[in-house]
């Protein structure tokens, strides 16, 4: 049964813009997106709106909506009381380009940042072996779906703008932490992640895990454990101790020529 959703919806630029205010008929079973396309349609035909997929796996229509970061097409207008106002906003994390699409080349900026996974030699039979367990470790992090609600939501840049250029955000150390729990890589990248990604500056809110619409445990199960590598490198006294002897012997080896 159809009903008329009262919709308020961020218009304009870099230069500024404002919330309208529309009517739209709606069905059951419909979703935000639904709304959107249904008012670009018919009232706002010039309405700037990413999206790709409409089944939450390309990660294209975030948005905020009634203040939360969320995914327009998995976002259900039974949510919400039939009477009430929904109001969509672009991403606040990222510079808007026009109405609801925003800029956010930040991130694959910091992609960038990241080293490549760097694997070990193969072996004698020419393939890579690793635990079954070490596999499934894994699997949480790769539904990532890059939609960047983590990153809009997190309070390290959104309300901080120059942080940027020190801070990569969850969906980073999310790859950092791949990366680093992998068994065959080689690289070890803790102290990147601690001194290029800033991942001191996190302090743990889990705001980034709570609008992930894949579920992953970000703050628990991939930036709490990097943070605790970091330490063990930085603190643990028996590392701390070989580091030490370590570069002894280098220096040893090289005063030796």
């Amino acid at each position: 049964m159809g009903y008329d959703l009262h919709l308020r919806v961020w218009r304009g630029d870099a230069a500024g813009g404002d919330l309208g205010d529309y009517t739209v008929q709606v069905e059951e079973g419909e979703v935000v997106l639904d709304a959107i396309h249904r008012l670009q349609a018919t009232q706002t035909g010039d309405l700037a709106v990413r999206w790709n997929c409409k089944a939450g796996k390309c990660g294209s229509c975030s948005a905020e909506v009634n203040g939360r970061p969320r995914l327009m097409c998995m976002t259900r207008l039974a949510d919400f009381d039939p009477a009430e106002t929904v109001t969509v906003t672009p991403m606040r994390g990222f510079p808007v380009i026009r109405d609801l699409v925003t800029d956010v080349s930040f991130n694959y900026a910091k992609a960038q940042e990241v080293p490549a996974f760097a694997p070990t030699p193969r072996d004698a039979d020419g393939k890579r072996r690793m635990m079954q367990e070490d596999v499934e470790r894994g699997q949480e992090f790769r539904k990532c779906i890059e939609c960047f609600l983590c990153q809009d939501t997190c309070h390290v840049v959104r309300d901080h703008e120059e942080n940027k250029e020190a801070f990569a955000g969850p969906r980073f150390f999310l790859r950092y932490a791949e990366l680093d729990m992998h068994p065959l890589d080689t690289h070890d990248r803790r102290q990147l992640a601690q001194d290029a990604a800033g991942l001191g500056m996190c302090n743990i809110t889990k705001c980034c895990t709570e609008v992930c619409p894949e579920g992953i445990k970000i703050t628990d199960n991939a930036i709490i454990p990097m943070k605790e590598r970091v330490v063990d490198r930085k603190y643990d006294p028996v590392v701390w101790l070989g580091s030490k002897i370590f570069r002894r012997d280098r220096r040893d080896e090289v005063e030796r020529g």
